[in-house]
């Protein structure tokens, strides 16, 4: 077995599951030291320098505090691209990914105009980044209330040459004088909405250290940012302008009854590929 192969697991294995561990150490060698899956399946040994060895060995010191991967690497793959990231930013998820293959879906076809696109708590501007890629007519915009996001967002924008307008702005607190004209096609966002109540069932390396302010709503009331994201779209979405959004899987039918009460139409919920209902389509 490759000998760093070998140390990863050996110091992992008492503490992450055999496969979690794999999944880890291939990553750690692929991204830090070029040695590949290939090189550790045919037991290919490359001598590391000192300074190798000791960036590994602080590596697995830091995996064993359960920091996540992605923050010590600052990397994370996001729709075949590869983003920087870092404590200010939440690790992309697969289901964001899905929320944007939806977009791409509907949206990614010959357009009589540009786009005009704003994701609300832009965070690592994953979902940014993508729409502008893969639709490149698009106008993309994308605002957050954190400055040290919107600096890694920016950073991701310049790395992946997508052009996005970023602005620092708390969606809620936007007056209505800011938004009475209609501006967007879609609007996109992946918000707080995770009830601090549910801390219990959640991961300790996500609590320790991915940021509170893009995880949490108050117990009580979980519809926080969906009312001012809802209430936002109606003002400033075009008609027949359409909004998505990530949500709680817990909250589908309360979220989708939020924005019909703000007169969106066809709403239409969508599950992930692990069966929850995560996201929600709907129209002005």
């Amino acid at each position: 077995m490759n000998s760093a192969f070998k140390y990863i697991l050996d110091r992992l294995s008492p503490y992450f599951s055999e496969r979690e561990a794999h999944a880890i150490a291939r990553y750690v060698l692929e991204i830090r030291f070029n040695i590949t899956q290939l090189d550790i399946c045919m037991e290919r040994e490359r001598t590391l320098s000192s300074k190798e060895r000791q960036d590994l060995k602080n590596i697995v010191e830091r995996l064993l505090q359960k920091e996540p991967v992605q923050y010590i690497l600052e990397q994370a793959d996001f729709f075949g691209r590869t983003f920087f990231v870092n404590p200010d930013v939440l690790i992309p998820r697969p289901e964001t990914e899905e929320l944007v293959e939806w977009i791409l879906q509907e949206e990614n076809k010959p357009p009589h105009s540009p786009l005009q696109i704003l994701d609300i708590g832009t965070g690592s501007g994953c979902i940014a980044v993508t729409l502008a890629k893969e639709i490149p007519s698009a106008h993309v915009s994308a605002i957050d209330i954190s400055v040290g996001a919107l600096k890694t967002a920016r950073k991701n924008a310049d790395t992946l040459h997508a052009d996005i307008d970023f602005r620092a702005e708390d969606i809620l607190k936007i007056s209505s004088e800011e938004t009475k004209e209609p501006q967007w096609d879609i609007i996109v966002s992946n918000p707080p909405y995770i009830c601090k109540r549910e801390q219990q069932d959640m991961e300790q390396n996500v609590l320790d250290y991915e940021p509170e302010l893009a995880l949490f709503v108050p117990d009580h009331d979980p519809m926080l940012f969906y009312r001012a994201i809802g209430l936002y779209a109606v003002r400033t979405l075009k008609e027949g302008g359409r909004l998505y959004v990530e949500i709680n899987r817990a909250y589908g039918r309360e979220t989708a009854e939020l924005f019909r009460e703000m007169g969106l139409k066809d709403i239409v919920p969508r599950k992930d590929l692990s069966n929850n209902e995560r996201m929600i389509q709907c129209r002005k």
